[in-house]
């Protein structure tokens, strides 16, 4: 054949394939604006991704990880503000829904600590063909439903704060102590000064046996915090108040965790002191859910009596010794997982540190002075470490799990889109009643993943029963700070998702490389001793990461 006619028949072909691939364009971009409502969203899973940041272990690095967020954006948006946009945290990456320019880019707001510089892309984290196929065939009508609920509620928040911004306003609150002076010349406050400054310059861990780095935000600091915390806390324990509102731990159920504290710290011996001047710290031991049980007056729809007996006790204790008036209360803390807890502790219970399970930003809880309480089912008083763990990941055939009373505006929608929706995901309102909640646990050490969604409150006990069970939590709870968040880097072993975002659950799920979900696992299998209650407190047990957070907080915290 002529070589010309040869040329002229391969321009004729080329020119025939760039008018396809015109018209298959032009349809899907049809497709996206009339049939999908959110069209940002595919655009941005369906976009290149030319970089992605990994954490240390998987990239065989033997440098410390700290906690980055990573944002994946794409196509424009005019609708949606940079703050809103985020879809959720998948390992520390927020997936955004807006970008700058058609481009796919990786943009990392400043971590608390440098990074190791490692980067590469790997395809099985986004999967662009499985991401498309799935989102082609959603239910637009089901999302649009799914939307309008979330906006017609009137109880979702006013404002969102994502996990990144958490982090920026816990670096924030917890600023540097160069150049600072104590409140006073007291020891104990020169203490809690040489504290903080042996904490930021701990020495670098290479290789901890015992702690595993990829956890924890900063596990140099952390361990030469607890290091500290181990050698010189000291908590004077108030003795006043009347039982059983004060002094009378519940250990079991949903609100247990404020019983078993209030348990360990009264009889521990070594952190508690009798001479309130050598304390560091002063605990107020009263139970939120008593206080409830013993004066709230059913129907009434009113807390005001609860909220002037805390008043009241204040009053009782700021008038009988100096402590309280010495701070205007900022060394002293409450441990309180009822959900009215922190209407429990308004007004001048504000300053002091507030251990609540009810950790939520849009009800005055402080990110860097306040403590989020880990919410832990306990069924038995006996064995609170029953029916701890789970089945290996290749006897996990559920990918996503979640059953539950549809109290709240999320659970609905969750049930909306996702029940019997797709035979993997085993989705559903209450499970009928079986003796010691054994189906329920099954499923839960038979998946992969576990809905954490919220209710009434942005708390749920599903939180801590998904790290027992050995089952990813996915968190779909806005402005929810998630427990011993001052430590942990939750986002090294947890999923975040925006509620407004729960139509996309599965598309980020199986977005999550094999390679990702293992060591997610492996990290939840980890972090579990520190969620587990004793009757005798062990090392890094819940007894002692939770009081080693309000210590924490306690030297780190700039009003």
């Amino acid at each position: 054949m002529d070589l010309g006619i040869f040329r002229y028949l391969c321009q004729a072909e080329t020119r025939r394939l760039v008018s396809l691939l015109g018209v298959t364009i032009a349809l899907i971009l049809v497709l996206q604006f009339y049939e999908l409502p959110n069209s940002e969203f595919l655009s941005s899973l369906t976009a290149k991704i030319k970089s992605f940041t990994m954490d240390t272990p998987l990239v065989n690095s033997t440098m410390e990880t700290h906690n980055v967020n990573v944002n994946f954006n794409a196509s424009n948006s005019s609708s949606i503000s940079p703050q809103e946009s985020s879809l959720g945290s998948v390992d520390g990456k927020d997936v955004n829904l807006t970008s700058q320019g058609n481009q796919s880019s990786l943009l990392a707001p400043q971590p608390m600590v440098p990074l190791p510089n490692t980067s590469f892309f790997d395809s099985k984290v986004f999967p662009k063909d499985g991401i498309l196929s799935s989102l082609l065939s959603s239910n637009a009508t089901i999302v649009k439903d799914a939307s309008a609920i979330w906006k017609n509620s009137k109880r979702r928040p006013s404002k969102v704060v994502s996990i990144s911004e958490m982090n920026l306003i816990l670096q924030h609150s917890h600023g540097s102590s160069q150049g600072a002076k104590p409140a006073s010349s007291s020891a104990v406050n020169v203490e809690i000064l040489n504290a903080k400054s042996e904490i930021e310059n701990a020495p670098i861990i290479m290789n901890d046996s015992r702690l595993y780095s990829p956890l924890y935000r900063n596990v140099s600091m952390f361990r030469r915090s607890y290091e500290l915390m181990e050698k010189m806390l000291k908590v004077f324990v108030y003795p006043d108040g009347d039982t059983p509102i004060f002094h009378e731990p519940l250990l079991e159920g949903i609100y247990a965790s404020e019983g078993w504290f209030m348990k360990s710290m009264e009889g521990n011996k070594q952190f508690t002191t009798r001479d309130p001047e050598k304390a560091h710290l002063f605990y107020i031991p009263f139970s939120s859910r008593l206080l409830q049980l013993t004066l709230y007056v059913r129907n009434s729809h009113k807390r005001s009596n609860l909220i002037e007996y805390m008043k009241n006790y204040v009053d009782v204790i700021a008038g009988k010794y100096p402590f309280w008036n010495r701070t205007n209360g900022t060394d002293h803390f409450v441990v309180a997982c009822h959900d009215w807890a922190p209407a429990e502790t308004r007004g001048r219970m504000l300053n002091c540190i507030r251990a609540l399970c009810n950790a939520d930003t849009e009800v005055g809880f402080k990110i860097g002075k306040d403590v989020s309480l880990p919410e832990t089912y306990v069924r038995s008083v006996e064995n609170p470490l029953k029916n701890i763990g789970g089945n290996p990941p290749s006897q996990r055939p559920i990918l996503a799990f979640f059953a539950g009373g549809l109290h709240g505006y999320v659970r609905p929608m969750l049930i909306k889109l996702w029940e019997n929706k797709e035979p993997d995901m085993k989705i559903s309102g209450p499970l009928p009643h079986v003796r010691g909640n054994k189906n329920y646990i099954e499923l839960m050490k038979s998946s992969r993943f576990c809905i954490c969604a919220r209710g009434h409150e942005v708390n749920s006990p599903r939180v801590v029963e998904a790290i027992f069970h050995e089952c990813v939590p996915v968190i779909i709870s806005d402005n929810f700070i998630p427990p011993l968040f001052e430590v942990l880097n939750w986002e090294s072993f947890a999923v975040f998702i925006k509620e407004k975002h729960i139509a996309y659950l599965r598309d980020v799920l199986v977005s999550i490389s094999e390679e990702r979900y293992l060591e997610m696992h492996k990290r939840v299998k980890m972090v579990q001793e520190h969620f587990l209650w004793h009757h005798e407190p062990v090392k890094y047990d819940l007894f002692h990461m939770l009081l080693h957070s309000i210590w924490y907080n306690r030297v780190f915290y700039t009003s």
